[in-house]
């Protein structure tokens, strides 16, 4: 019990800065939260949803409303290990949460192709299909501050498409589901800080993929995300701000300053609206 406190006070205190008031900004200025919510709180395993589910609970404690918590662990098909490891967390965080075993991963790496892709699918029908189960009309990830701008570049450079991870989306498959990103403005580095301040230890990415490529010295680093990691890192010898600058550039967006823009499904180019400037004028 005194070592659930010692984790609690540090994320109040030790990293109240870098943790607790950019969880409380993010829910605050993207508006994620609202009186009488039912929050299902995703659990991979991971560093940054063990924290999440932390943080939840410190909100709770401190919220000037009312709103619930269910915290959900979906087993895709962990190694014992793994899945051990998790329980064993579980514990030591004080977090009561509910465990769905699934065989994700059996399914998903013996597809040819996109396995990745398919498995990512499954996990988010399953979450949400869970967390409807449980009464929640809303589900927390923790993707957090370095996995957007890890995206928004990615499809820059892969994509050829401007478009970032967004802190809130309504499910167009699940009525009244919304999925919600309260990491949204939490560093990474601040969570590896946290984790080894507390001496934890969590699983990385657990699915047979990717121990394969991680036990493969060529293969090893190679996916588009540590590229892309990779090479934001790099470019902070250009411009320490690059990281910020990227994070930025979603919400100031110059619409008269681009060729074309999707809305609703719908392509529309800076032509539609050219000459109608001309007729303006005049």
């Amino acid at each position: 019990m005194e070592r659930i406190k010692e984790i609690e006070r540090s994320i109040i205190k030790t990293y109240r800065k870098e943790l607790w008031a950019r969880f409380v900004k993010a829910i605050d200025e993207y508006q994620l939260l609202k009186p009488n919510d039912k929050v299902c709180v995703c659990i991979s395993g991971g560093k940054d949803s063990m924290l999440m589910a932390k943080l939840f609970q410190e909100l709770q404690r401190h919220s000037d409303y009312v709103f619930d918590l269910e915290f959900l662990v979906m087993n895709p098909g962990y190694n014992e290990k793994n899945f051990d490891l998790i329980k064993k967390n579980l514990d030591i965080l004080g977090i009561n949460a509910h465990i769905i075993k699934t065989d994700i991963f059996e399914i998903a790496n013996n597809q040819e192709k996109n396995p990745c892709y398919l498995c990512a699918r499954m996990r988010r029908g399953y979450l949400y299909k869970n967390a409807q189960d449980l009464g929640c009309n809303k589900i927390a990830l923790g993707h957090h501050f370095d996995d957007v701008i890890e995206t928004t570049l990615m499809n820059m450079l892969n994509s050829g498409s401007f478009q970032t991870m967004l802190p809130k989306l309504k499910s167009t498959n699940f009525d009244n589901m919304e999925l919600i990103r309260p990491m949204y403005l939490i560093r990474e580095k601040d969570i590896i800080k946290w984790a080894k301040y507390n001496n934890l230890d969590f699983i990385r990415c657990a699915c047979k993929m990717t121990e394969k490529i991680q036990n493969d010295p060529e293969r090893n680093g190679t996916s588009q995300r540590a590229v892309t990691k990779k090479l934001i890192h790099d470019l902070i010898d250009y411009n320490e701000l690059v990281e910020f600058n990227i994070f930025k550039a979603a919400c100031n967006v110059n619409m008269d300053m681009i060729l074309g823009y999707r809305k609703d499904g719908i392509d529309h180019s800076f032509l539609e609206e050219y000459d109608k400037k001309d007729d303006e004028d005049n």
